[in-house]
């Protein structure tokens, strides 16, 4: 049986804390849970984050309340600064291309009801992290553009609280050695409204035969990124996806949902085709066929993964765990749980 208090006290449990704290903001702003699809509602962890009077920072704050105002205080942003987002819609695409510091991160925070809408799914990023490190994104909502937010060659990120849903394809993505980037918290729905088979909830890296158009024919290493204790459904292909080219990442405490996956796009709630990620401690429902997947599309990727402490009830003809074959030297532990799938634990051994 999964057992409680197995959150680990890394990094990954650090952030997580961090991102508790500073996930919503906005002068006596109150966020509210998404509502509306199988689970919609979020994890108690996710709900604390995303619920109530939140903190967005008390220095060099610069309050803004229409889509010019914010699209001005973004191209002047300095480091330390905090743009509080009053509730309203912010019709339009974000593009942020300035970068906090290590000790002096830029917020741009707001309540669930600060709503940053895309012009259109068929084109565009609502928001657009482009060379834009130590940021700090919390607690407002995005929806629609083709992709919802997208980090290119932006590092030290953290997505706290977003509530990103109704997109042309995925709702996030990190791509173009965007590293070290964490996203806690979040809810995620609707994806895959322009085209299913782009629909992933999360998606990092690029797949190899994009290398030459985002990462100069390089394997996109972005690396080291963090996904924990988000909240993902209705996405028509993987919840999360993760992309030959990365390494080293963590997957933690995630609520995931396959309700609304398109088989031509996706067969699991997780495809995990990057070297040395763990994944530990997420609890999965309902898939059209696995769990979690482990593939090779490209020579020297998808080795060494680790799945430790995960719960999947698959309810669905596949494994818990689907590794593709025993020479990309995955660990899937016995203390993971499979319940309602067909084939079984996994196509390995428990260790």
């Amino acid at each position: 049986m999964v057992t409680s208090g197995r959150r680990s006290t890394g990094p990954a449990a650090v952030i997580a804390l961090l991102a508790i704290a500073l996930s919503g903001c906005g002068p006596g702003g109150r966020n509210t849970a998404p509502q509306g699809s199988p689970t919609a509602a979020a994890t108690p962890a996710a709900q604390s984050a995303v619920t109530g009077d939140l903190l967005c920072g008390t220095s060099g704050q610069d309050l803004v309340s229409s889509a010019d105002e914010l699209r001005n205080a973004l191209a002047s942003a300095r480091p330390g600064e905090t743009i509080v987002l009053t509730a309203g819609t912010y019709d339009g695409d974000f593009a942020i291309s300035r970068s906090g510091t290590r000790s002096a991160l830029i917020t741009l925070c707001g309540p669930r009801d600060a709503v940053l809408a895309g012009e259109s799914i068929a084109r565009g990023y609502t928001v657009h992290l482009e060379h834009a490190s130590w940021w700090r994104l919390a607690g407002f909502t995005v929806q629609g553009g083709q992709k919802g937010v997208m980090a290119d060659d932006s590092s030290n990120d953290l997505l706290s609280g977003l509530y990103v849903h109704s997109t042309g394809d995925e709702a996030i993505h990190l791509r173009d050695f965007s590293s070290h980037d964490t996203i806690t918290h979040s809810v995620i729905r609707d994806t895959g409204l322009l085209v299913p088979f782009f629909g992933e909830g999360i998606y990092v890296g690029s797949a190899h035969k994009n290398w030459c158009r985002y990462s100069g024919c390089q394997p996109d290493r972005s690396d080291d990124d963090i996904i924990t204790d988000d909240n993902i459904a209705d996405t028509t292909a993987e919840n999360i996806d993760i992309k030959e080219g990365t390494t080293g990442g963590q997957i933690s405490g995630n609520q995931l949902n396959g309700t609304g996956m398109a088989e031509s796009a996706a067969t699991a709630w997780v495809n995990v085709k990057g070297n040395d990620w763990l994944i530990t401690d997420n609890e999965g429902v309902d898939s059209i066929k696995d769990g979690f997947q482990v593939h090779q599309v490209y020579p020297g990727w998808g080795m060494d993964n680790t799945f430790r402490g995960n719960r999947a009830d698959v309810n669905g003809p596949g494994y818990g765990f689907y590794i593709q074959s025993k020479k990309l030297n995955a660990t899937v532990t016995c203390d993971n749980t499979v319940s309602g799938a067909a084939s079984g634990l996994s196509t390995i051994p428990c260790a």
